[in-house]
């Protein structure tokens, strides 16, 4: 095994490096339901499911998509994206010139962040290279490349380290891991057993660096936790993202985001 993972990591720096090769053996660009693997699945429907939803994914999937096998279940689908960063774009305090997306993982939100003309520079923070090289290539599909500096390395050391100086003038998005897929049967999602970060050491350990957060987070989250980490005056406003009208996904907003009266917000 230890070989192997060396294979791998010289595979995705000659990538990096821009060798014209093969995606790295953690990135695929499948072309058949029968070739996402199984092991990223828990049944038959779903393994059908995500494949089926490939260009709700990404519009662009057939120009050469990569994709990990956690990205099929972790990827925010293109509108849903999309709609983020306006709403982002639209109430974030004008001070705000940079994003830092903290798990860009395959690069879903980096890239619609990167689409905008609202920020002068996106940050993308991901610990696993596999998954940067997916990402870089589909930022070059989607033609923005230039707006996005890769970081590889842990969110919280990087936003502590290299891009303190930053913290100030930025906005903080992130989409933590939900742990799996099993976060859509439960009714209501306890916050408290996100996996591996819990909702309060994101709060915390974000908070260190700026007020305004993003926290991308399943539809069913228990809203009691989120209002019950906002700050004693704040209010936290709260969105949820639909596709062929089902929720898909909620944001919450902390910090000092102004949405129109009209905007179809909770207030916690």
């Amino acid at each position: 095994m230890a070989d192997q993972g060396h294979s791998d990591s010289e595979e995705v720096e000659k990538w990096l490096e821009g060798s014209p090769i093969e995606p790295p053996q953690v990135a695929r660009h499948h072309n058949d339901r029968a070739s996402v693997p199984w092991d990223a699945h828990k049944s038959e429907k779903l393994h059908a499911q995500y494949f089926q939803q490939r260009y709700s994914i990404f519009s662009k999937y057939d120009y050469g998509i990569w994709m990990t096998d956690e990205a099929w279940f972790g990827v925010t689908p293109e509108p849903v994206a999309r709609a983020i960063n306006q709403h982002v774009t639209d109430a974030a305090p004008s001070t705000k010139s940079i994003i830092i997306d903290c798990f860009a993982g395959v690069g879903g939100n980096a890239i619609a962040f990167a689409s905008s003309n609202r920020w002068t520079r996106v940050y993308a923070i991901e610990k696993d290279r596999g998954t940067i090289a997916c990402a870089q290539q589909n930022a070059k599909i989607y033609n923005v490349s230039g707006k996005i500096s890769w970081i590889e390395g842990d969110c919280f050391e990087v936003l502590g380290g290299e891009l303190s100086h930053l913290c100030e003038n930025a906005v903080i998005f992130a989409s933590p891991p939900w742990g799996g897929p099993g976060y859509r049967y439960k009714k209501v999602f306890n916050l408290r057993t996100l996996e591996p970060y819990s909702l309060s050491h994101l709060l915390d350990s974000f908070r260190k660096s700026t007020q305004d957060i993003v926290l991308y987070l399943p539809r069913t989250s228990d809203l009691r936790q989120l209002a019950q980490e906002t700050p004693s005056g704040q209010k936290t406003k709260v969105i949820h993202y639909c596709m062929e009208g089902a929720s898909k996904a909620l944001c919450a907003y902390f910090g000092d985001f102004v949405f129109p009266p009209e905007e179809n917000t909770e207030i916690l």
